[in-house]
């Protein structure tokens, strides 16, 4: 009974922490997908700055009168929704933090935020028909440094860190598969040559060849993806040559060669499609690797640049707050990096009791 009750709560929590991976990797997905239709900050990467307004505490109120540009009346042209998720729009008019404003007459008297004590700031007199709103605005996670919005940015570096994932797992997975097919089945020289080549990169270490190749082709955010990719499919093509080897003298391939079909087809149709159980499982975890070298990346600088944002450059902009009463800065990026590299992981494992045929 003992043994029963064991392997109940062994199968709940192993279940459980599935359920939580697959919520987090959701969650993560649907905001980086919904980008700036949810942002707080809707202007490109998320970079107004408002200086007077640096380094505010989570939950913090602040009011902002907005005032038309001189060249518009403060609307702008129309953006659809598909280009604002995508790319965000920008402010066609100017938001002044204030302490307080006044009726006065037909113009409005405010008083600017100098981030020191009220009645110290400039009085400014705007016409009424300037002003297009005034507005009260709520920073959940606060503002950075530069006066910038916290939770937009990690709402908006949610994209690069998935987008990394996602496209330098396919770089790796095409690479890999591709290599790994070839060498495990055809054998002879074409397995010397790939497992040469796989030997080689398998003995640079990673760090090292992503900046290299980081180095080579340029920093940038499409560079990332190239970079991350290139080193990530040794891997799976390590796994996928030993999964060839052994299929391929399974009686199922021996029966299509002996039927005349053509080297492709037997890799593709027959081959493959038995590999891909072990292939998803390297890729999980592979996409926490993935997402570790990124943000490794844009804290030294040599990732993702400016203004983008970047959960890992967010950190190593903010990390000398540590010390001082406003941690959360390079706290809150880095609790995002360690909850979805945990939830890979966690994804990963699941997978793997899944598809490990030694399991009991």
């Amino acid at each position: 009974m003992s043994h029963k009750n064991n392997i109940t709560q062994s199968w709940f929590r192993r279940h459980l922490l599935t359920v939580f991976s697959i919520f987090v990797i959701s969650l993560f997905t649907l905001m980086a997908i919904l980008g700036y239709l949810i942002t707080p900050d809707s202007t490109p990467y998320c970079n107004q700055q408002y200086l007077e307004l640096a380094s505010m505490k989570p939950f913090s109120h602040a009011t902002f009168v907005c005032v038309a540009d001189s060249n518009t009346d403060g609307n702008g042209s129309a953006t659809s929704w598909l280009q604002r998720m995508l790319h965000g729009e920008p402010l066609h008019y100017t938001a002044i933090p204030t302490y307080h404003y006044q009726q006065q007459g037909d113009t409005l008297l405010v008083e600017c935020y100098t981030g020191s004590t009220p009645n110290d700031g400039e009085l400014l007199r705007i016409p009424n028909h300037q002003v297009v709103k005034v507005e009260q605005r709520t920073f959940v996670c606060g503002t950075d440094g530069y006066g910038r919005d916290v939770l937009s940015q990690l709402i908006i570096g949610s994209r690069v860190s998935l987008s990394v994932g996602f496209i330098a797992i396919a770089i790796a997975l095409v690479i890999g598969i591709t290599l790994g097919a070839l060498a495990g089945y055809f054998g002879g020289w074409v397995d010397s040559v790939i497992t040469w080549l796989i030997n080689v990169v398998w003995s640079i270490p990673t760090v090292l060849l992503v900046i290299a190749i980081t180095f080579a082709l340029g920093k940038g955010f499409w560079q990332v993806f190239v970079a991350v990719g290139l080193t990530m499919w040794v891997d799976v093509a390590r796994l996928v040559r030993g999964q060839v080897i052994s299929i391929k003298q399974k009686e199922y391939v021996e029966a299509a060669r002996a039927l005349g079909y053509p080297h492709w087809r037997i890799i593709f149709r027959h081959v493959l499609p038995n590999v891909f159980g072990s292939v998803i499982v390297v890729a999980a975890s592979n996409f926490a690797t993935a997402i570790l070298l990124e943000a490794g990346l844009s804290f030294l600088g040599i990732g993702v640049q400016p203004p983008m944002p970047s959960w890992g450059s967010m950190v190593k902009e903010n990390y000398g707050y540590i010390l001082l009463d406003s941690a959360y800065l390079a706290f809150l990026p880095g609790l995002a990096i360690m909850l979805i590299v945990l939830a890979f992981m966690l994804l990963g494992n699941a997978l793997r009791d899944r598809y490990d045929v030694h399991q009991d």
